[in-house]
């Protein structure tokens, strides 16, 4: 990963500080309904704030599809986020020109504005530099806070991270000493816990990280393929039954880094995957003709326990089971819980992250125990394909 500046290497005293934060948030009746990104985001505002800094918000918001439209304006923000920063938030009707300026000249040191939708111009998701330099006369100084865009170059990612002195915020910071300390200078042993529910959409991942753990967990609906490539009957269970090769060359390539392979052992079975539906625990290779594999089971999470207590750190990144529908959380759940145990008990450096991932973790009350969990989706998967992000890069000391 590449060395970068940070708000240590920066005086913001009196000067315009452009931050790109990532205030894409869920929505309901025009509500936050999970405000986690913006709680994330705060200390770096409140630390430019009180050095004497003027901030200068931006963020995108769903997908307006490059022009105005007032389901995606990031107004209904200001409120949360003046709430948790502790400060008044001004509001500019866009992000750049005439309306954008008059709101960055009236802040004072301390002060706090919120630009409207980056995604209302279309030139932002081109990477426009016209575009990204209208957004650099509002600044001073560039932070870029977000890394969960940070796999795609947009304007207010990539490009104007060339105009002005960048650096990386505490949250983009705290994410990239996280995944460094998780896969660039682990301690050893390293295992990767990977779940989900295709092997196809994460053959780059796993072909990336298998020469660097030292154990390799697969569970969820991907674990049925590799099990089916060894010819483990798996029922009506998902499966990608036309990935055996793959699957195949996965384990032929573990066996050749020494690394070991933990597939289920038993399993939670049912006919449908439906709340409340009866089910029951069988051997792996007793999979009934009629029934789906909806869970890993004790025998299986007993194993995965194990060997996480063998292990130095971790890297998490999908569920073991059909988690969202109960009763097939217990594997996920039992997991996450003993993931969060050792690493109370400062045994495991554990970081997870993917949409799927924090969801089974929130699930399971564990979310603020492990040692980082990411919220950003793609980027955190992009990271852990090995592929170089855009928006980090253009961070790097020249």
């Amino acid at each position: 990963m590449p060395k970068y500046l940070t708000l240590d290497d920066i005086a913001p005293q009196g000067k315009r500080v452009l931050l790109r934060a990532d205030l894409n948030v869920p929505m309901e009746h025009g509500q936050v309904s999970d405000g986690t990104r913006i709680t994330r985001v705060a200390p770096t505002i409140r630390a430019l704030a009180e050095r004497g800094a003027m901030v200068v918000v931006m963020s995108h918001f769903g997908r307006p599809k490059g022009k105005p439209d007032p389901a995606f304006s990031l107004r209904p923000l200001v409120a949360p986020l003046a709430q948790a920063i502790g400060r008044p938030v001004a509001f500019a009707e866009d992000c750049i020109g005439p309306a954008a300026e008059r709101i960055v000249a009236s802040l004072r040191p301390g002060g706090v504005a919120l630009l409207e939708n980056l995604r209302f111009h279309p030139e932002e998701e081109a990477n426009d530099r016209v575009f990204a330099e209208a957004l650099a006369r509002l600044g001073d100084i560039y932070v870029n806070d977000a890394f969960s865009a940070a796999h795609r170059a947009h304007a207010s990612t990539e490009a104007i991270a060339h105009l002005l002195p960048a650096v990386a915020g505490r949250l983009m910071q705290a994410e990239l000493e996280a995944l460094g300390a998780a896969l660039e200078t682990p301690q050893h042993p390293l295992a990767a816990l990977v779940g989900g529910a295709k092997v196809s959409t994460k053959l780059d991942l796993l072909g990336f990280i298998i020469p660097k753990v030292d154990a390799l967990v697969i569970g969820g609906a991907m674990a049925n393929t590799l099990l089916a490539a060894q010819g483990v009957s798996v029922g009506k269970s998902l499966c990608e039954h036309d990935m055996a090769d793959a699957a195949r060359r996965l384990v032929d390539q573990a066996k050749r880094a020494g690394c070991a392979l933990l597939l289920p052992v038993d399993a939670v079975v049912a006919p449908a995957l439906a709340a409340g539906v009866a089910s029951t625990t069988v051997p792996i290779d007793r999979v009934p003709a009629d029934q789906m594999i909806l869970d890993i089971g004790p025998r299986t999470v007993g194993a995965i326990a194990d060997r996480l207590a063998a292990c130095r750190t971790l890297v998490w990144n999908g569920p073991m089971g059909a988690f969202e529908t109960p009763p097939f959380d217990a594997g996920t759940t039992a997991v996450a819980r003993r993931v969060a145990e050792l690493t109370k008990a400062k045994k495991l450096l554990s970081v997870a992250g993917g949409g799927d991932t924090v969801a089974a973790l929130a699930h399971a009350g564990v979310v603020d125990d492990l040692s980082y969990v990411s919220t950003a989706g793609g980027a955190f998967l992009e990271w852990l394909e090995g592929r170089t992000l855009p928006c980090v890069a253009a961070l790097a000391r020249p």
